[in-house]
């Protein structure tokens, strides 16, 4: 359930925030992984949307 279906891409754009996401590196155990796999999979958005999304919440 992408609120992005029919819109391209591109870099350098933001698309769901006013910034554009960076490439950082995190290292978590398989079930963590696979858990987040299975929560994005049924929100119909990346790993990395679900973290932004999770952190984004927290208040802090």
């Amino acid at each position: 359930m992408s609120i992005r279906k029919g819109v391209k891409g591109q870099k350098n754009v933001p698309i769901f925030y006013d910034e554009v996401k960076e490439r950082h590196t995190v290292v978590l155990t398989p079930t963590t992984w696979t858990k987040l796999k299975s929560l994005a999979d049924t929100k119909g958005v990346s790993i990395s949307e679900i973290i932004e999304q999770l952190v984004r919440e927290t208040k802090g």
